[in-house]
């Protein structure tokens, strides 16, 4: 049976690249190159191939998928001959994109949601669903008592003012209908206690978040080579441009802040204390869906002798990310099969700020996926 893929943000870059890729890939117009999955140490027959996931979503947006791919392809995020050979498959998901439902209360919105994520599971026979939040950063939510308690929640949501914020109550909503959730964003997501709760009573896996493309990847390498030399970094600060609406979205100083947090974690993580200098997101419009990062890192060696290194990485964020989030879907889905319930701390491959005690050197990443896979493909449970 096929694996249905709903994405929050579904009429987004992120989204709209990664169904014209998993259409593409599925037509054999185009090499699966950036899916994980699809690398010889980790490819397996057993987990749901690119071909058999069915998407559908939700965006506050209605434009138009098919109107959204041409605004990619005139970018250069895609190619324009693949967005319009698959123009008839963007038209038939269309009919599983849906308006986010605004209601009187949180409760009744995360009914709604849940709703249609029961009428796309029938509607196309699956399987099973994993949602994927992949729309804009939102600020961190202020602290609520009804975050850590699962009851508590449940009643909070009934009242008249908001308790979760919108990837949490998604996240709600997709837990509460049986459906694995992953936070592509560094939005909270189900990365609260009352959630972590939800998804244990339920029986299922959720992960995140926010997915790492750039610049903290290559931190994720860089970082561990210092620490391994035994080499002392005195200050890592980068400075990052992006246009596009992700762009635009992280000039607001909330988004700004919790996007920037989530990219230091690895630094501290990897080398095992904090170096001076920070990271800095600044929006150029004229960027569109590229970003540019230039990091600039100073150490110190053998008798103090200072040194520095620089780097700059300038990449398209959705063509980056979009194989990205097949991968998730497929590992997700496997994951559920297999009984894992709980965070899924495997996948810390993907991300900057992991769910969970975990490594945050890519390499051990890497290991941890890999044995993932392995026992994922086998259908094995690991509790």
């Amino acid at each position: 049976m096929s694996t249905g893929v709903w994405l929050i943000g579904a009429r987004g870059s992120v989204a709209v690249t990664s169904v014209i890729g998993a259409l593409a890939v599925r037509a054999g117009l185009a090499a699966p190159t950036g899916c994980v999955l699809e690398s010889p140490e980790l490819h397996s027959d057993a987990l749901p191939g690119v071909g058999d996931l069915v998407f559908g979503g939700h965006d506050v947006s209605s434009i138009p998928l098919e109107k959204k791919a041409a605004a990619l392809a005139e970018a250069g995020v895609v190619p324009a001959r693949l967005a319009g050979a698959v123009r008839d498959g963007l038209l038939d998901i269309e009919r599983d994109v849906r308006p986010l439902p605004a209601r009187a209360t949180q409760a009744e919105v995360a009914h709604d949601i849940g709703a249609d994520l029961d009428h796309f599971r029938r509607r196309h026979g699956l399987e099973r669903v994993v949602v994927i939040n992949v729309s804009s950063t939102e600020p961190a939510p202020p602290a609520h008592p009804a975050h850590d308690d699962l009851a508590g929640l449940r009643a909070a949501l009934r009242g008249p003012e908001p308790v979760l914020p919108p990837s949490s109550l998604a996240a709600y909503a997709a837990l509460s209908v049986g459906c694995p959730y992953v936070d592509f964003t560094p939005s909270t997501g189900a990365r609260l206690p009352a959630l972590d709760a939800l998804a244990r009573e339920m029986g299922l896996p959720y992960g995140g978040h926010d997915g790492k493309t750039g610049e903290t990847l290559v931190k994720s390498v860089l970082a561990p080579m210092f620490a391994q030399r035994n080499l002392k970094v005195r200050t890592w600060s980068g400075t990052n441009l992006l246009g596009g609406g992700d762009g635009a979205n992280l000039a607001e100083p909330a988004a700004n802040a919790a996007k920037a947090t989530s990219k230091q974690r690895v630094l501290a993580e990897t080398l095992g204390y904090v170096p001076q200098g920070d990271t800095r997101i600044e929006f150029v419009e004229d960027l569109d869906d590229f970003k540019t990062a230039w990091d600039l890192v100073t150490f110190e060696g053998f008798l103090g002798t200072r040194m520095r290194m620089e780097f700059t990485w300038h990449g398209c964020d959705s063509a980056l990310a979009a194989p990205l989030i097949l991968d998730l879907a497929r590992l997700t889905a496997a994951a559920h099969r297999a009984g894992r319930t709980g965070p899924l701390t495997e996948l810390a491959f993907f991300f900057k700020d992991p769910i969970g005690q975990v490594p945050h050197a890519l390499a051990d990443q890497w290991r941890l996926l890999r044995d993932a896979v392995a026992a994922f493909g086998a259908g094995g449970a690991q509790r």
